[in-house]
């Protein structure tokens, strides 16, 4: 398995320059504690995303990948996930009242969600048909 390599961004302003000039490539960001509320980062590839306590509230992240990112303690609340790629994502903590995230995929195993969430309920997919 390749070493996973932080990625570079700095801030938040850095990445939403970088999403509004067509990168979509943040493999990697670290950047816990955040402000990123209603930011628009529709199908980004946020996988490995250091994001934890991050404020993502009403954000458009509809489709992103956000595979083993860390959202722990993150506000999601108001945040549209539908489609998004949550396989192995930490979300323990987070603030997922009134996120849409129908269609969103995870894991069973590996997604760890708030206690008491139920992603069914939620209209999520798990990435296995058993």
């Amino acid at each position: 398995m390749s070493e996973v390599i932080p990625n570079p961004i700095v801030n938040t302003a850095e990445l939403l320059n970088q999403y509004a000039a067509g990168k979509r490539d943040f493999t990697s960001i670290e950047l816990s504690a955040v402000d990123l509320k209603a930011a628009d980062l529709k199908g980004a590839d946020l996988s490995y995303a250091e994001l934890s306590g991050a404020d993502l509230s009403g954000a458009n992240l509809r489709g992103v990948d956000l595979s083993y990112a860390n959202l722990n303690e993150a506000n999601l609340s108001g945040a549209n996930l539908r489609g998004a790629i949550l396989i192995g994502t930490d979300l323990r903590h987070a603030k997922l009242e009134t996120a849409d995230l129908r269609e969103a995929d995870y894991d069973p195993d590996t997604t760890h969600f708030p206690p008491g969430f139920d992603p069914i309920q939620a209209g999520m997919r798990s990435d296995r048909s058993s």
